[in-house]
């Protein structure tokens, strides 16, 4: 699976109780094959996911989709890939957010 079908599915993947009280947009732009531009928004316990940079984002995340596919598929530390440029991060407390609703903290 690519990163980009990931962030896609991300809605069937997560319980919506986890994303009460969460609002915010993030903005992904992985470089290369299987990545892609592609915009989650939270609403009020709502996800939705659209290809694109759609909205006013609270977070940017820039990747090659090799690496961002490492993060998430458990093979590298995101601190580890954020620490080395692998992963650039716009607001780092904003990704906190989405890195607890993955697991990855």
């Amino acid at each position: 699976m690519s990163s980009k079908e990931f962030l896609m599915n991300l809605p069937q993947k997560l319980n919506p109780h986890i994303l009460e009280g969460l609002n915010t947009v993030f903005h992904f732009d992985l470089e290369g094959e299987g990545g892609g531009q592609v915009s989650i928004q939270v609403n009020l316990g709502h996800m939705t996911v659209e290809e694109g940079l759609v909205g006013e984002p609270n977070c940017k995340i820039q990747a090659k989709e090799e690496d961002f596919k490492k993060v998430i598929k458990g093979e590298l530390n995101p601190m580890m890939a954020i620490l080395t440029g692998k992963l650039k991060i716009s607001n780092q407390m904003e990704m906190m957010k989405f890195a607890k609703l993955l697991g990855w903290m």
